[in-house]
């Protein structure tokens, strides 16, 4: 097949739960060090997500952080899978945005999504039934912004009464848009620059829909994120891993990230967690063997992006996993691609 760029990336949610001995303070250090020699280890990639009011300290503010990733990066390109729009002032929004944009070089990515917890939209004042409208005009009003538009509008949700979101960035940021359910998967077909997907739920509908709304293939991109463990060992990895795994795992259920809670069943352990919900035990082998088909089914993914390391884990540890990864995984799944 002919190639296609493909980026290799860290996903973050800089969660600390019970504080795990170290401080916020240590963590968020930690982890930019460990940003910063991935860069050198040959990642691409950086991508931040976003919750509020979670006790484990779950990335509130994710656009400082990608901040602070862009003064220590001179290459990687820094990204939100995802950020919650419904929830945001679009043009607010839009100038931080562009703002990083302007301080990275043109190396930032905005991704959004619709969100599901009921206490962020009490909080914001949002409802949950108003999220896809606020997606449609959250997302008309950032690319009016970013061209410099002077924004006359008055929808459903928002109104702006003739002002301009300045400075202009010289490069927008490109703009994906994720979710896991059909409406959500075509909607990132019609509107957004790309679809990011969780686990690799939803390829086939963002291609369907792209076909079915009659855009080229080429203008699909697909951002990956993965939820693979991989190890030499993968097995062991996972037994080492299993507390931080089933706390990932319980939290989103337990959040509505996959059906309402009260009809999807928390994991009763790691195993059930591995065995039926969205990780991979895998070494490099079976990494690479993986990856390859997946990018060969759908030619369309432009990032593949893996946790650093789950909550609870120490950097260190997540650290030697992804040493893992540069060295044994990356250079051959680029090697077959080409």
């Amino acid at each position: 097949m002919a190639q296609r760029k493909v980026n290799f990336g860290l996903w973050y949610d800089f969660r600390n739960p019970g504080a795990g001995g170290r401080s916020f303070e240590k963590l968020y250090a930690e982890s930019l060090e460990q940003i910063q020699w991935a860069e050198s280890l040959g990642f691409d990639s950086t991508w931040l997500t976003e919750h509020h009011f979670c006790e484990d300290g779950y990335t509130p503010s994710p656009l400082v952080i990608a901040g602070a990733i862009g003064q220590v990066t001179t290459r990687m390109r820094i990204g939100t899978n995802l950020m919650l729009l419904p929830l945001a002032d679009p043009l607010r929004l839009a100038e931080d945005s562009a703002t990083l944009s302007i301080l990275t070089g043109g190396r930032f990515d905005l991704g959004v999504g619709l969100g599901y917890r009921q206490l962020e939209f009490d909080y914001f004042g949002r409802k949950l039934s108003h999220r896809p409208s606020l997606m449609e005009e959250g997302v008309d009003l950032l690319r009016r912004a970013w061209r410099g538009e002077t924004i006359q509008h008055d929808g459903r949700r928002f109104r702006v009464d003739g002002l301009a979101v300045n400075p202009v960035a010289g490069t927008p940021p490109r703009l994906f848009m994720g979710g896991m359910s059909e409406p959500a998967i075509a909607r990132a077909a019609r509107l957004g620059d790309g679809f990011l997907s969780t686990g690799g739920i939803g390829h086939d509908l963002y291609v369907a829909a792209l076909k079915n709304q009659e855009q080229p293939s080429t203008k699909g991109a697909i951002c990956a994120g993965n939820w693979g463990i991989i190890a030499e060992d993968p097995e062991a990895e996972a037994a080492k891993l299993a507390d931080f795994v089933l706390y990932q795992a319980n939290q989103y259920v337990a959040w509505g990230a996959f059906g309402p809670p009260d009809q999807v069943p928390l994991f009763a352990d790691a195993e059930s967690a591995i065995r039926e919900g969205l990780y991979e035990l895998w070494d490099a082998d079976q990494a690479v063997e993986s990856l390859v088909k997946m990018l060969r089914d759908y030619p369309e993914i432009i990032d593949i992006h893996f946790w650093a390391q789950f909550p609870g884990e120490s950097v260190e540890s997540g650290s030697r996993r992804m040493e893992y990864i540069a060295r044994q995984v990356v250079p051959r799944v680029r090697k077959q691609i080409q």
